[in-house]
């Protein structure tokens, strides 16, 4: 366990292009706001769209960012919250129900986790896991939207849940690749999820908000409603896939295109008539500022689509009121936001993090947002060996609060 566990807290944020590290603790001068004390990133070239392929190279990015955060912090890195990616992670609606056998009728909290367990007996593909359990509302007697039964009395009681899981193969990679990296797992969750503790407000996640969390190979999208999560999905797209139609269409080096899409893709405004130059290797490339546009909008376009099939299968498409936010390397595209507010017909804006205090120039970027919300659901919790696994710890609700109240393994 972590030698400091009650003082520091680490997100671990294994991406497709990029592992991220941050540290953080508890302000003593001001208890409501996080501070960060270290943060570390280096180039991932182990995975593919989320999902690990070459062992060695993600451990290899895992050490050196966990040994940057750890050189910044002066804190020793021993176990940390960490992320699961790739389009293997799906979300599913289930409902448990139990009855209620006690004398008064009264719902403990028993009942309830009983109830959330009950729901979770479902039938799955012998390869696939259940990796997070979400309440959305309760069901007394009838009584519906319930939030928290517990006090309440009945003799029938339901839960709706919405169930994550994950290919069995991918999660014993990436727990192999801890393993390597001498990081214990405190807990696993989704990308999205913890980017949206990092970003989201207590109204954005009670008003219905989608958070979209556009990486380097996947795109994370989660539907936050009535403050509990309400779908959760990941694309096999990303900004790779927008250098990839850069370098086919721009006929050039994958290099080149990566440094086009940085410095001159842009969704903003009306196209524009012109050229660009970029110096490579001492040669000067020069490429049409039309066709770099023409090509970056298709791609993206192609994402909003498969973000809005997304929503059409909960009935949510236009129907969000807090709207859409979005972080990501990605989101760092000029114009992203008004495109999106445009095809989605959402008010759409850049994610910003929640205050923070300490080191946060560099964690201020949309491309932190999961490391840094990572870090926060590590807050959450209290160490394993103090508490059972998933208990919240009390002291950090006034901090953290929200659909990752009732978050379990």
């Amino acid at each position: 366990m972590r030698e400091s566990s009650q003082s520091h807290f680490f997100g671990l944020d294994i991406g497709t292009s990029t592992v991220r590290c941050v540290v953080g603790m508890v302000d003593a001068n001001d208890p409501t706001h996080p501070s960060i004390i270290g943060h570390g990133s280096a180039p991932n070239l182990g995975m593919r769209r989320g999902v690990v392929v070459h062992i060695e190279d993600v451990v290899e990015s895992v050490i050196q960012a966990v040994t940057e955060a750890e050189r910044l912090s002066g804190v020793q890195i021993n176990n940390a919250t960490v992320n699961i990616n790739g389009s293997h992670v799906t979300g599913m609606n289930s409902k448990g129900v139990v009855a209620i056998s006690t004398a008064n009728r009264e719902i403990s909290a028993d009942d309830r986790l009983r109830a959330e367990e009950a729901a979770t007996i479902v039938k799955l593909p012998p390869n696939r896991e259940i990796i997070q359990v979400f309440a959305k509302n309760y069901r007394l007697d009838g009584q519906d939207n319930i939030k928290d039964p517990v006090g309440m009395q009945g003799v029938r009681l339901e839960v709706d849940t919405h169930i994550v899981t994950a290919a069995s193969p991918n999660l014993k990679s990436l727990s192999l690749v801890m393993e390597k990296s001498n990081v214990v797992p405190s807990h696993y969750t989704v990308t999205s999820l913890a980017a949206a503790e990092a970003v989201l407000n207590r109204q954005q996640k009670e008003s219905g908000t989608l958070l979209v969390d556009i990486g380097a190979g996947t795109t994370n999208i989660t539907v936050i409603e009535d403050g509990e999560v309400q779908h959760v999905a990941v694309l096999p797209l990303g900004g790779l896939n927008i250098t990839n139609d850069l370098a086919i269409g721009l006929k050039t080096d994958l290099d080149i295109a990566e440094e086009v899409k940085l410095k001159h893709a842009s969704l903003e405004g009306e196209a524009k008539i012109g050229s660009v130059s970029v110096v490579h290797n001492e040669k000067t490339h020069v490429f049409d500022v039309e066709d770099i546009r023409m090509i970056t909008e298709a791609r993206v376009e192609e994402i909003i689509e498969y973000i809005d099939k997304e929503l059409k299968k909960i009935h949510r498409s236009r129907k969000l009121p807090g709207g859409v936010v979005l972080v990501g390397g990605t989101a760092n595209l000029p114009g992203l936001a008004d495109f999106v507010k445009e095809k989605l017909e959402l008010a759409t804006r850049v994610g910003t993090l929640q205050p923070l205090s300490g080191l946060v120039d560099v964690v201020q970027d949309p491309s932190f947002a999961g490391a840094v919300g990572l870090m926060m659901l590590d807050m959450l919790f209290v160490p394993m060996n103090d508490q059972a696994v998933g208990q919240p710890s009390d002291s950090m609700f006034g901090l953290i609060n929200g659909f990752m109240k009732r978050f379990k393994r």
